[in-house]
């Protein structure tokens, strides 16, 4: 999954990204509100978490015109008020959860969870295509009852081929959506991952389709 993370504190910006980097997501990091809405027009991300006390105005600013902008990205905010009333004005802002500083990580890494299941209409974690399970959580593939480890990269990807079965992904926008803009990738990454997944998926009933000119699709018998 790819996350903006919102936040001018840096040295919790820097442990947000890194426990969730060991998870395989990817994070573009914004200091200021000015450089929220940059990355928001920018790019395409499946989860915003959003500071409210924020160098140049209140994070809640920054809500308003995402939704304003009938953008439905999920928002968790991260707040050190603790107040019945400031929570409640995030959530009527259009905020999806919050998460009252000091957190653990834990905790935050599991609301994340949560809420994106609530966006893909899913109370499970455990996703199942034909004879394919995934469990982007323990971070393993099963193929009629083998176990499959994935890496990080492969995880993230089939995560996202599994949540959009049959949507075709541009080779361009796997990138935009795997990779950070700090990253420097190869033209060929993309093809790599690809190809170990569909190796896992050997003799299974899901396929990774090829669409050429177009992209990659998730497809399943």
């Amino acid at each position: 999954m790819k996350y903006l993370l919102v936040e001018d504190n840096l040295e919790l910006a820097q442990a947000i990204c890194s426990r969730m980097g060991l998870d395989g997501h990817t994070i573009d990091h914004a200091a200021k509100i000015s450089e929220a809405m940059d990355f928001a027009q920018a790019g395409e991300y499946d989860l915003i978490l959003l500071d409210i006390m924020l160098p140049d105005g209140d994070g809640r600013s920054f809500l308003k015109q995402h939704r304003a902008a009938k953008n439905d990205t999920p928002v968790i905010v991260l707040t050190a008020r603790s107040q019945v009333s400031d929570r409640i004005s995030m959530l009527d802002l259009g905020a999806d959860d919050y998460v009252t500083k000091p957190f653990d990580h834990a905790e935050l890494q599991a609301r994340c969870r949560a809420v994106l299941r609530r966006k893909t209409g899913s109370a499970q974690t455990m996703m199942r295509v034909g004879n394919v399970e995934f469990d982007p959580v323990g971070g393993h593939l099963t193929v009629s009852g083998n176990v499959i480890n994935l890496r990080n990269r492969e995880l993230r990807l089939l995560e996202l081929l599994m949540n959009a079965k049959g949507q075709v992904f541009s080779k361009q926008k796997l990138v935009d959506r795997l990779f950070s803009y700090d990253d420097d990738v190869s033209d060929n990454a993309i093809e790599v991952y690809i190809g170990r997944l569909r190796k896992h998926l050997e003799g299974s009933s899901v396929q990774i389709k090829t669409l050429r000119g177009l992209g990659y699709r998730l497809d399943h018998d």
